[in-house]
This record gives structure tokens, C-alpha cells and sequence, in this order.
């Protein structure tokens, strides 16, 4: 009778070792992911909360958002809110969003003159990007540091919520929030992990 081989005792460790390192690179290349623990992509060192952020050399927001599902149905229930949160501008779908950015810096940046303008972008057959204004607000100052805005979303697509103005200089400047309605196969995979774990 033949032996099955057994696999010698020192290099156990090893392969235990290196699967644990296989599964932190897998969970960190899914979830994008830095050694922080936040969003390495949008998130600077140090910046933490429910918000992400887009940090120029003029100006540095944070922005966070809240989205209506389309099957969404009134309930007696007016504590809970029907709202649920958006992961850094990805919508699962076409949606009603509530979107609020905060001006991080500079504190002058309360006294710049912005506005907001969301387009949807289209790629055309030669591959260039087309894109088409859906609204438009003009610019002025905001006191209070907050900006808030709610639109809706009717397509899955790709849209960029552009933050235009001058500061306090007259310089030209502008911060482009990427927003992305319909989720990919990565998103699907990642969302349905997620609830895997919430599960078990």
C-alpha cells in the first residue's frame, strides 16, 4: 500500500504564512485598499471619516453622498432614513443623489466663488469623450463651507460633477468629483463578499 507524502513539518508555517499573505493581497487589491485601511486612491494619510476627498493645488474638498433607491417605498418607519450611502461617487444605480461637499482648505476657500456643473460623459467610436451638461449652477461664495446638492441620476454611466470658480486671487480653478452609475463585476464581487461577512 502506497503512502501519501506528507508535507514536512517546517515548511507548514510557510504555507500557512504565505496563504495569509495571498489572502491580505487579494482582500486589499479588491477592496483598493493601503496599509491605513482607507481608500488608498482618495483618501490622504491622516484624513479619516465617511467622507472622500480630491485634493488639488488650490483646493482640497471632501465630498459625501446618500442615494434614493428607485424601488424605494414610504413607510411607517420615519426614523430610519431611506438614504444610503455612496462608496466615494460609485451609485449601484440610477438614482435620486444627495451630494455634499465640504471646503477643507483652504479656509479662504469659504470666500471663493464656485460653481457646479454635472455632465454625462460618452465615449464615441473614435474613442474621444463627449460630454453632455445635465445642470448648472452658477458661482458664488459659501459661508458656511458646505456645499449641498441633490440631482437625479437617470442612466448607468459615467458622470463628473465639476467644481469651477476663482479664489480670492482670480485664479482659474476647478476640481472634477467622478461619479459612476451601475456597478462593474468587481463592485458586484466585492458588494456580495461584504455581505458574506456581514452574514456570517
Amino acid at each position: 500500500m502506497l503512502s501519501r507524502p506528507k508535507l514536512p513539518a517546517r515548511k507548514f508555517p510557510i504555507v500557512i504564512l504565505v496563504g495569509v499573505i495571498a489572502v491580505f493581497i487579494v482582500f486589499g487589491t479588491l477592496y483598493g485598499t493601503s496599509s491605513q485601511g482607507d481608500l488608498s486612491e482618495t483618501y490622504p494619510k491622516g484624513f479619516r471619516g465617511g467622507a472622500c476627498t480630491i485634493e488639488t493645488k488650490a483646493l482640497t474638498i471632501g465630498y459625501s453622498g446618500y442615494y434614493l433607491p428607485k424601488d424605494y417605498e414610504s413607510s411607517e418607519d420615519t426614523i430610519r432614513s431611506p438614504y444610503v450611502p455612496v462608496q466615494c461617487g460609485k451609485v449601484p444605480e440610477p438614482a435620486t443623489l444627495n451630494i455634499s461637499i465640504d471646503l477643507l482648505y483652504p479656509e479662504s476657500a469659504r470666500d471663493f466663488l464656485l460653481g457646479l456643473r454635472l455632465v454625462q460623459v460618452e465615449m464615441d467610436e473614435k474613442e474621444n469623450q463627449n460630454e453632455h451638461e445635465i445642470l448648472s449652477i452658477p458661482a458664488q461664495q459659501h459661508q458656511s463651507g458646505v456645499i449641498t446638492l441633490a440631482f437625479k441620476l437617470r442612466e448607468p454611466g459615467q458622470y463628473i460633477l465639476y467644481l469651477n470658480g476663482k479664489n480670492t486671487e482670480d485664479t482659474d480653478l476647478q476640481v472634477k468629483i467622478p461619479l459612476q452609475v451601475g456597478l462593474n463585476w468587481k463592485d458586484h464581487l466585492r458588494k456580495n463578499f461584504s455581505t458574506f461577512l456581514r452574514n456570517h
